[in-house]
């Protein structure tokens, strides 16, 4: 099994939930996050000032699946997050040494 993290664009989430659902994947799991990369924030501008934003905010997608299912996930996650400009976000991917379905005890595969 694997464990798949992806953070992208907050617009990006609705592409982003189609893909993943469009191939296969069952159930994920979102949060509203905060971070910055080699960007290290952006510069905005309010009232004529110009300020910077450290921390951008993003959206954080997390996703357990089968083995052979974590490149079709990836793959799918890319392209729908893709902008091709500069912070369009990360995926990484982790091995998941179990899981357990708290309402019947399933674990493994299964319990996904």
């Amino acid at each position: 099994m694997k464990f798949i993290v992806a953070i992208v664009k907050p617009h990006k989430l609705e592409d982003v939930r189609e893909a993943l659902t469009g191939v296969g994947v069952e159930g994920l799991t979102v949060s509203e996050v905060k971070g910055y990369g080699r960007q290290k924030g952006q510069t905005e501008i309010y009232r004529g000032a110009e300020y910077q934003v450290s921390f951008v905010p993003k959206i954080k997608v997390e996703i357990a699946v089968e083995d052979s299912m974590a490149d079709n996930a990836v793959d799918a996650i890319r392209q729908a997050a893709n902008t091709e400009k500069i912070g369009d976000g990360k995926i990484f991917v982790f091995d998941l040494g179990e899981a357990l379905r708290i309402r019947t005890g399933e674990t493994g595969s299964s319990a996904l």
